[in-house]
């Protein structure tokens, strides 16, 4: 499994994985996406890092990429088991598509 700065994985296809890096990386990751020819990228994030994936999406959508739009939105919570304590932790899905 490769991973180069930003989030973006060679094994994912047009999925960007948002974490703890600076925004920018993971918008530039979605915009090299974009250029290799994807119509429709996913952004996914967990936890904490899930209002970094919205600022992703927006400064894409605002600043870079005139033609994207949110196709949708998925959310969900993901529940596991830690020393006998149950975690819940949210996760998001954006998909972005570009007009044709």
């Amino acid at each position: 499994m490769s991973e180069s700065s930003g989030g973006l994985r060679s094994d994912l296809g047009n999925v960007v994985l948002v974490g703890q890096k600076p925004v920018m990386n993971y918008v530039i990751a979605a915009l090299t996406l974009f250029e290799r020819g994807s119509k429709t990228i996913v952004i996914k994030a967990r936890g904490k890092s899930i209002s970094r994936a919205v600022d992703t999406a927006e400064i894409l959508r605002r600043s870079f990429v005139s033609d994207a739009y949110v196709k949708d939105v998925k959310i969900s919570t993901e529940t596991f088991t830690v020393d006998n304590k149950t975690r819940s932790v949210s996760s998001i899905e954006i998909t972005l598509s570009k007009q044709t």
